[in-house]
Order: structure tokens, then C-alpha cells, then sequence
């Protein structure tokens, strides 16, 4: 594996693959787990040259507090990374990534990033697709791969995206969208999971056990959420849980035949958790 640290040395390397390879790009900010792992292997099964960052984007982060608390592990990733096969780590500074003599355009999330995480979480998505954008500019990949877990920014990248190809501002390529994957318990793997005390582990659980509880309930919004509801604890502080549709994230009132996404945000202790699962369509 490549360690780069700049977006010249990055464009020196691709430019050497690019006319015989596919280039399969996973953008991450690190601490690592088998979510990420997961769609590094799905972009290898995919025959791509497989690109691989690590940015904590600074402009996604509602507090400071909470971006100077997010984990940094560079030095395991990049062995996790080594272990997986993976081409090349791209892991910039702020300063490569947006330099100061260089100016770049805000990005309108629109509707769809104004409910849930972008009203609890204000600036969030459109920091979000600000630095996804710059990271496709830079890396100019065939396919990038997100995972399904952050239901409403994968909905997000591929709106901006395909409204970027279409105004020719993007030559065409494909946003990958992979399963969530779960601890045995059904915890949603994240890199805040590293934040949680034993105890908080085991009540995070709950979130999975609430959605599959919902799931299970019928077809009416109401009856789904209730059930939900009724299988959280007082250890879980709620902030959402809704069932919408699962491309515009709009509440709805019943499944609708092609199905909908049951949505969750929740603090277990001080760390705050999302989750989702499509119910009453195709898995």
C-alpha cells in the first residue's frame, strides 16, 4: 500500500493507472472497523484500484467539541488498510484538501438535508458534500462507496452527484451504496462505538432491537413508531425516530409498496448514535 499525504502526488500516482485500471474510491475519516472494511472489499471485488481516505472534515462537526473528540488512529488504519490489499491512502491535511488561494463552491443540500440530521446537526450536510465533492474532484474515481448506515447523507451524495453529471460539471460515474454491518448484537458499526463504556455498549444495542421491533408491526406509521418506541429504555435519549420515505426522507404514514426507511438518532451517554432499516421492500 501507498501512503500519500498531498493531492499532487495523489494525481501522479492515478495517472498512471488510470488508462488500465478502475478507480474505486471509500472516503472515510477514519478509525477504522469492518464497516469500512466492508466496502474496501466490495470495491475490490469490483476489479477497481481501490482508493482509500482519511479526513476528518472539520466543517461537518456541529461543535468544536465534537471534532476535536472524534478518534484518530491513523497509524492502526493505515496497517488495517496494508492488511486489506488496499492500493493507496490518501491522508491530507486541511490545507491540502482546501487550500487557501483556492475557493469552493458551497453546496445546497437542499429539502432533503434540512430534516432530521441536518435539523439536529446544523451545517452538517452541506460541510458533508462540500468536502465529498473536493475528494471526487481530486480522486476522479469510476465508483465511490458509502455505506448504508448514513441512509440520509448516502441520499444526499447521490443527489448532488447525479445533478453533477448531468450539468456536465462531473464526467459520469456511480455512487455504491453497501449493507450496514452489525456486531452480533445488531449495533450499527461506527467509529463513535469506540466512545461508548461497557455498559453504554450494551444499552446501544437497544436502537437495533427498536427498529426490528418496528418492523414488525404492521404497516402504519403509527404503530410501527409506537412499537419502536416501546422497546427503548431510559438509558437511550431519543432525538428521532420516524418512518419515511427513503429517497426525499419524508414521513410517511404507511409503507408504501416499494417500501420505507425507519430512522433513528439517539445519545447513549454522551455519544450520539444513528441507525435506520428499509422495511416492507426489497432488503
Amino acid at each position: 500500500m501507498r501512503l500519500v499525504h498531498t493531492v499532487s502526488e495523489l494525481k501522479e500516482v492515478l495517472a498512471e493507472v488510470r488508462t488500465e485500471r478502475s478507480i474505486g474510491f471509500v472516503p472515510t475519516m477514519g478509525a477504522l472497523h469492518k464497516g469500512h472494511l466492508s466496502l474496501i472489499e466490495r470495491c475490490q471485488q469490483d476489479g477497481n484500484f481501490t482508493v482509500v481516505s482519511i479526513f476528518v472534515n472539520p466543517l461537518q462537526f456541529s461543535s468544536e467539541a465534537d471534532y476535536e473528540g472524534y478518534p484518530r488512529t491513523l497509524g492502526v488504519d493505515a496497517r488495517l488498510l496494508t492488511d486489506a490489499s488496499v492500493d493507496v491512502l490518501f491522508a491530507p491535511s486541511a490545507a491540502e484538501v482546501f487550500p487557501k488561494e483556492q475557493s469552493f463552491p458551497e453546496i445546497d443540500p437542499g429539502v432533503v438535508g434540512e430534516r432530521f440530521e441536518g435539523e439536529f446537526r446544523p451545517g452538517h450536510f452541506a460541510g458533508m458534500l462540500k468536502v465529498v465533492s473536493r475528494l471526487l474532484d481530486i480522486v476522479v474515481p469510476d465508483g465511490a462507496y458509502f455505506g448504508e448506515k448514513d441512509a440520509q447523507q448516502v441520499a444526499l451524495v447521490t443527489q448532488m452527484v447525479d445533478a453533477q453529471v448531468h450539468s456536465g460539471r462531473r464526467e459520469p460515474m456511480s455512487v455504491m451504496v453497501c449493507p450496514t454491518i452489525r456486531s452480533e448484537q445488531g449495533l450499527a458499526l461506527s467509529s463513535r462505538n469506540l466512545r461508548l463504556s461497557g455498559a453504554e455498549l450494551e444499552s446501544a444495542t437497544e436502537l437495533y432491537g427498536a427498529l426490528v421491533a418496528g418492523s414488525k408491526a404492521g404497516k402504519q406509521s403509527a404503530e410501527i413508531v409506537e412499537a419502536a418506541k416501546a422497546a427503548l429504555s431510559p438509558a437511550i435519549r431519543l432525538e428521532y425516530l420516524e418512518l419515511v420515505d427513503a429517497s426525499s426522507f419524508e414521513i410517511v404514514e404507511r409503507i408504501p409498496s416499494g417500501g420505507a426507511r425507519l430512522i433513528i438518532a439517539a445519545w447513549v451517554g454522551d455519544v450520539r448514535l444513528i441507525d435506520n432499516l428499509l422495511i416492507g421492500g426489497s432488503k
